[in-house]
């Protein structure tokens, strides 16, 4: 059938005259003829493996139609030639020709496409309602590490560092710190706090060091107690059953011995080198994470709350930091954090604008894994309240407007803030609301995600880039006003006349 189908196919395809070798124009035409009408019949027919018909055997046939003589190029001995060819060729054990490769020899970048899609097609649940696909996420940092630890020698020093770093999630400890660090920087530092302050006022680097390693610490215990609180839970889902304590790789002892040491570690260092108050912030975090929003995920979906709360507080923690250095009283907790001139609002919106984050960002993430929440008995909006998860993720889009245009109010940053951060919110905001009309289809879910994770670096950016007075101290610091603005304040305070204390 193979063959008679081939010849079938092969008549009609070339004049029967032959190609002459004296007209290049005409050769070139009957080959592209000759060959893509004969890969269409072959599609059509389904009789010839497309492995037969490979870039190089076109080359091959180029080649030939040039060193061959007028009267070998005619129609009756093509045709002979290519039946020969198949013929002689092996079969597969379907029946089909083989060749060197069973794949067609694809380009590099049509190679990955396919295997992607093949991927795509394997690791896709389809919805039994709607019957649209949706993607696993792939696995998680401390499922990679875990997999990179278990290439080490059992018990070296390599392979614990490895299993701690997967028991902290570093990715989400990096994004802690980070939220920490920045509103630090931001704290509005007086613009004289003495007669020989420099144009370009800072805080303390040793208390910011203080303060990124307390915090690293405070997360890394948090993550570990989470790890080593649903362990069963995490070996039901694709993202997290490659942790360290599914695969067994660390023991509980060693997990708890490495919380309890970096929750120590992490609040003495806050408490020493920063102040009271932030060290009594981290310790609250790491309670709210591990102890209460952890058993939560089992209980209600209003766990999502918890650790958006979870999430609001270390923005707070680097305001009460910078706010320490620079209080004026006893620098108590109330002093830090609800200071009565109202210089405490620029904590707060930030601790807001990380809260709010949380939503857009989560939901659009737990969408794709929804039946492995509901499988491991983790409730969340994206399985227990679909609707609702979407109108979530989009009133807390809307927030994000009027938190920006409040740092503003609050001086925190310039009003150029609020202009900048306009079109970022509308992005992000405009992809939660595809995600609430499709719910989560369409890709909505993967385009939320992607715009949460740049919508947040993006604001903090801009933030730092437009705090206020920062450009007004540059510029006054290349010209020169700024030594004319000291020298004038120096003159003032020294002409100011002395009154003797009241009896």
């Amino acid at each position: 059938m193979l063959r008679k189908a081939t010849i079938a196919v092969v008549p009609g395809l070339l004049p029967r005259s032959g190609i002459s070798a004296s007209r290049p124009g005409a050769t070139f035409t009957a080959l592209r003829h000759f060959s893509t009408s004969l890969a269409c019949n072959a599609a059509t027919f389904n009789r010839i493996d497309s492995s037969f018909f490979t870039a190089s055997d076109v080359r091959l046939a180029s080649a030939n139609l040039f060193s061959l003589p007028p009267r070998a190029l005619s129609r009756k001995k093509l045709q002979s030639s290519l039946v020969a060819r198949i013929q002689t060729r092996p079969l597969n054990s379907d029946g089909g020709p083989s060749s060197s490769s069973d794949a067609p020899k694809l380009l590099p970048h049509r190679r990955r496409q396919l295997e992607r899609r093949k991927a795509a097609a394997t690791d896709a649940s389809i919805n039994p309602d709607s019957g649209r696909a949706t993607a696993h996420l792939p696995p998680d940092a401390s499922s990679v590490l875990t997999t990179s630890a278990s290439q080490h020698p059992q018990s070296s020093p390599r392979q614990l560092l490895a299993l701690c770093m997967a028991l902290s999630k570093p990715r989400l400890t990096v994004l802690v710190v980070l939220t920490a660090m920045v509103p630090y920087a931001l704290y509005p530092v007086p613009t004289f706090l003495t007669p020989s302050m420099t144009d370009t006022p800072s805080l303390s680097t040793l208390t910011l060091l203080f303060l990124t390693t307390g915090t690293l610490l405070c997360s890394a215990s948090a993550n570990s107690l989470n790890m080593l609180y649903e362990p069963k839970t995490d070996a039901l889902m694709t993202r997290t059953r490659n942790r360290p304590l599914v695969r067994g790789l660390l023991s509980k002892r060693a997990a708890v011995a490495f919380a309890v040491f970096s929750a120590l570690a992490g609040t003495s260092l806050l408490y020493y080198g920063v102040n009271p108050t932030v060290s009594f912030l981290g310790a609250s975090n790491i309670f709210l994470y591990a102890g209460v929003y952890t058993p939560l995920k089992a209980v209600t979906a209003a766990n999502t709350w918890v650790g958006a709360l979870v999430g609001g507080i270390p923005p707070l923690m680097g305001w009460a930091a910078a706010a320490g250095e620079n209080a004026v009283g006893d620098g108590s907790w109330k002093e830090l954090l609800f200071s009565s001139d109202g210089s405490s609002a620029g904590g707060w919106l930030f601790a807001s604008l990380l809260f709010a984050w949380q939503f857009p960002h989560f939901m659009a993430l737990s969408w794709p894994i929804r039946e492995e929440y509901k499988a491991a008995g983790l409730r969340m909006l994206s399985w227990t309240n679909p609707a609702r998860n979407g109108r979530v993720a989009l009133r807390y889009s809307l927030i994000f407007f009027p938190i920006c245009f409040g740092l503003c109010a609050a001086g925190v940053t310039d009003w150029s803030y609020a202009v900048a951060t306009t079109p970022v919110n509308a992005w992000l905001t405009w992809q939660a609301v595809r995600f609430w009309k499709e719910q989560g289809y369409k890709g909505t879910a993967r385009g939320l995600f992607w715009a949460s994770v740049w919508h947040l670096p993006g604001v903090l950016i801009l933030a730092l880039a437009t705090k206020k007075g920062m450009w007004s101290r540059i510029w006054n610091s290349i010209t020169g006003q700024g030594h004319i603005d000291d020298e004038e304040w120096e003159d003032e305070v020294l002409d100011t006349p002395i009154s003797p204390p009241k009896k």
